[in-house]
């Protein structure tokens, strides 16, 4: 399942740059996470465009070193400066950080501080889109039967519901074979 994945999530010609250009990102524990990559895999399954209506392309990292937005601001300016000529709009986010601007962002606090920025993938409002990528590395925490089956359940490690009915009804607008399912794989 994960060489499908791959396969898919590779035929966005924007994730596979960013890939192509991973080495010159130099990001500490970095990952391609998030819509760019299973909104590919819906778009596939529609058969839309694998690019079809992605808003951004997502770059977690993980430094504990430095949790001052100043820094995360320069990890922004060089994914910019290496990433720009492609036309999208890539953002990249500290994942040692979250905990520190999700509450006022979203309005619901943040579960716990992360070691990684695995854990952050870990912690999409939705178990079938916590993927993430990276050359010759796959992160599904939850499996990708999900994400293929179109099953949309609650992540219990972020039990933010109201955050998480917006989310769905967001993909279902764009995708409405997907399905909500009470439940979780966690």
């Amino acid at each position: 399942m994960e060489q499908r994945f791959l396969r898919d999530t590779l035929a966005n010609r924007n994730n596979r740059a960013i890939l192509d250009r991973w080495a010159t990102l130099d990001l500490p524990d970095g990952w391609l996470v998030a819509g760019c990559l299973f909104q590919t895999v819906w778009n596939l399954q529609a058969g839309r465009t694998a690019e079809a209506d992605i808003k951004d392309y997502d770059l977690f990292y993980f430094d504990g070193g430095d949790l001052g937005a100043e820094a995360e601001r320069h990890v922004q300016a060089r994914a910019d400066e290496v990433l720009g000529d492609l036309g999208i709009t890539v953002e990249a986010a500290n994942q040692a950080r979250v905990h520190l601007w999700y509450e006022a962002h979203f309005g619901e606090p943040y579960p716990t501080v992360l070691r990684n920025a695995r854990d952050g993938i870990e912690r999409f409002l939705v178990p079938a889109t916590c993927v993430g990528i990276r050359p010759g590395e796959v992160c599904a925490p939850y499996g990708l039967d999900g994400l293929y089956a179109g099953v949309m359940t609650m992540n219990p490690l972020v039990p933010h519901r109201a955050l998480f009915e917006r989310k769905v009804a967001s993909y279902r607008a764009r995708w409405p074979w997907l399905r909500v399912v009470e439940g979780s794989p966690v």
